[in-house]
């Protein structure tokens, strides 16, 4: 049952009614009770006119208690959608900038928000390139410790950004044949 049909039927009030009162249209008030989320004066007028919060009538759960006529939320969970196409992209978006480690973690950091993400498949892809980022320098420096040449601390370098490659692609052929990563931690740092 939608939050705005529970709330408008704890006030005995129709859908007719409720229009009346609150100066919005039937057929917006059927919308909002379909599924669709209110927004700036029609959030404001039926918040108003049920004499509630307008937080009550957005993406949260009204539970009422017939015992006393108390309303309380609780925040509702939308299931995670996942378009894996855009999570490869994201994923292949450090691949740009694996010379420049910062850069490999920002950049599907920011994708993931702009692309609307936000779920454990992109906040662990980002997670892996700051644990990579992490230790990447802690290898170049034992590289370095050693003091096995000039030669070794170029291939030590080169091996350390084809390690991320490597991850990265896999990453990506896994997103494409079975929706998950194949490379990842048993934590996340999101």
């Amino acid at each position: 049952m939608s939050k705005l049909k529970t709330l408008r039927e704890q006030k005995n009030l129709t859908q007719e009614e409720l229009s009346e009162r609150s100066k919005i249209s039937v057929r917006t008030i059927q919308r909002i009770e379909s599924g669709t989320e209110p927004k700036g004066h029609t959030l404001r007028a039926l918040a108003q006119t049920l004499e509630i919060d307008e937080s009550l009538l957005l993406k949260e759960e009204v539970i009422i208690f017939p015992e006393n006529n108390e309303v309380t939320t609780e925040v509702a969970e939308e299931p995670e959608t996942i378009n894996y196409s855009l999570v490869k992209m994201i994923n292949l978006s450090s691949l740009l900038f694996v010379i420049v480690p910062p850069l490999n973690i920002l950049a599907p950091f920011l994708l993931m928000f702009f692309m609307k993400q936000r779920n454990t498949l992109t906040k662990q892809i980002v997670s892996l390139q700051m644990f990579w980022t992490a230790m990447a320098p802690i290898v170049f420096m034992l590289g370095i410790f050693l003091k096995l040449g000039k030669e070794f601390t170029l291939i030590l370098m080169i091996l350390i950004v084809l390690s991320n490659v490597l991850m990265i692609l896999r990453n990506a052929a896994e997103i494409d044949r079975k929706k998950k990563l194949y490379f990842k931690l048993k934590f996340s740092m999101l």
